[in-house]
């Protein structure tokens, strides 16, 4: 599979990346700083510095994948609109390009708390994370209503960790166990496998270790 990595020199963007190359698939590494971060010799991986915002830059880049991952971040203040902004680029561009399948990272704040409510909206969500939480919710509803096949991952507390192949997942809804956090290598191998299994197609996936 060709594949385009958004936000690949982050902590769960590198998974990605050296993930996939293990796994067989080409892939595109799109970001600022991605020739100081990877080899520029590495088989099957092209490296792309562009910015995020850029309609040509992305568009141009997208061309020729089947499927496109996203693990942008941005900051936790509310302020910066990475996040936000940078997924509805990546929507627009891939409407352009013809390419339906994404699969992109977000924060369990996201997640139903209930029929009608999220997590971010209970009483007792940590209030740190509401400010990151309500832009991870506008890069939802920009996903929801593309009219693509995204799925969204949320996960809680990410640490930096290699995958261990041990972990729980949930439709829409915290996971059961739920031990708040998630390894990178770990959140990298769910979204690389669900890329092609297809199984959380137009949904939102709680996870955690």
């Amino acid at each position: 599979m060709n594949i385009i990595v958004f936000g690949a020199t982050g902590m769960v963007g590198k998974q990605l990346v050296q993930q996939a190359l293990l796994n067989g698939d080409s892939v595109k590494a799109f970001g600022r700083n991605v020739f100081t971060e990877f080899d520029t010799k590495t088989s099957n991986l092209e490296l792309i510095k562009g910015a995020l915002f850029d309609e040509g830059e992305v568009l141009a880049a997208l061309k020729g994948t089947d499927a496109v991952v996203s693990a942008i971040g941005g900051g936790f203040d509310g302020v910066d609109k990475t996040r936000t902004l940078g997924i509805k680029n990546i929507i627009a561009q891939m409407k352009k390009a013809g390419i339906k399948r994404i699969i992109a990272v977000g924060g369990a704040g996201v997640l139903n708390a209930g029929e009608h409510t999220l997590l971010a909206d209970t009483e007792n969500f940590p209030k740190e994370f509401v400010p990151v939480s309500k832009e991870h919710e506008q890069a939802y509803w920009y996903l929801k209503e593309s009219g693509l096949d995204w799925t969204f991952v949320c996960p809680p507390v990410i640490k930096a960790h290699k995958a261990t192949g041990s972990f729980h997942t949930k439709a829409n809804y915290l996971p059961e166990p739920n031990n708040n956090v998630i390894y990178s290598g770990d959140l990298a191998l769910f979204m690389l496998a669900e890329i092609k299994q297809n199984e959380f197609v137009r949904e939102r996936v709680g996870i955690s270790n």
